[in-house]
């Protein structure tokens, strides 16, 4: 599993290194959702984290670039890297202003 330099995380996420800690270990986490990169489809999604119990997950780790501790905080993490990427680059193209050259 991979973890974005500048890891967003939401203001209910208690402890954020214990439970990247446990992310890494794919243990159990209620009311942990994680903000992912999809460089299939070049967008961010995010899962609870049970999601990365599947065995897909374990074979292909998910990078992950937030973690927020409900659906509503995921979506306000993923509208914060919006608003600052259309703020610093002109554009909504988040995998551009995440990664810059590299996507």
């Amino acid at each position: 599993m991979k973890f974005y330099k500048n890891l967003y995380i939401g203001d209910t996420v208690k402890k954020p290194e214990k439970v990247i800690k446990k992310l890494k270990k794919y243990a159990k986490l209620n009311n942990v959702y994680v903000i992912v990169y999809d460089a299939g489809n070049a967008r961010l999604e995010y899962y609870h984290s049970l999601m990365l119990q599947q065995y897909y997950y374990k074979q292909n780790p998910p990078f992950i670039i937030g973690i927020a501790g409900s659906k509503d905080e995921a979506d306000g993490l993923i509208l914060q890297i919006a608003d600052e990427s259309v703020a610093k680059t002109g554009s909504a193209d988040l995998a551009a202003y995440l990664f810059g050259d590299i996507v």
